[in-house]
């Protein structure tokens, strides 16, 4: 398993953790962002980094028998992860504004679900998937993500197994601190704000 300080090492090198002043698809305003694209669109970088969470996961999870990802950032961890652990693996699409099920993926009863991201902040996706699992009455064993950055302000309530965890603040628009209202903001999130 990789060490908070490999993990982190590896997110600088691939730009997936970069410092500005960033708008979060929350509305919220952050020193930091994190674009896990970045990290996944450097295979011999992700791979490292999917090995050492499917890792964790094993340890967390004993039995499940599919993956749930939300699109778009969760379809790639998603894959790479089912693919090291050779457990099935299929994602969630928004359809007028709502994650549904498409391209004929189901979810039956006695499916055992795990749900990957590749960030959880909020946990709003994360809750959007887990509803899609509830509504096929099938059973949820757990989430899992590369970057934990909710800081158990998630709206998810269950375990969270992630690869690293990062207590970054975040700012309302009225709230910033001065350092960052210097900074101009930009957006670079792919939900749009609320």
């Amino acid at each position: 398993m990789l060490s908070l300080k490999e993990s982190l090492k590896i997110l600088k090198e691939t730009n997936a953790l970069i410092e500005g002043h960033f708008i979060l698809s929350s509305g919220l305003h952050s020193p930091k962002y994190i674009q896990c694209a970045q990290l996944m669109s450097k295979p011999k970088y992700a791979i490292k980094i999917c090995q050492s969470l499917a890792e964790k996961i094993q340890d967390e999870f004993i039995n499940f028998n599919l993956i749930l990802s939300p699109a778009m950032g969760g379809v790639i961890v998603g894959y790479e992860l089912g693919k090291i652990l050779n457990v099935k693996t299929i994602f969630s699409e928004r359809v007028n504004g709502e994650f549904k099920l498409r391209r004929d993926f189901k979810i039956k009863k006695e499916d055992k679900v795990l749900i990957v991201e590749d960030v959880i902040t909020t946990g709003r996706s994360s809750m959007e998937c887990s509803k899609i699992v509830s509504l096929n009455g099938a059973n949820i064993v757990g989430y899992a993500c590369i970057i934990n950055r909710s800081n158990g302000k998630s709206e998810i309530k269950d375990k969270i197994v992630s690869q690293v965890e990062l207590n970054i603040p975040t700012y309302s628009k009225n709230n910033l601190p001065k350092k960052l209202s210097s900074i101009k903001a930009i957006k670079p999130g792919s939900r749009d704000l609320i």
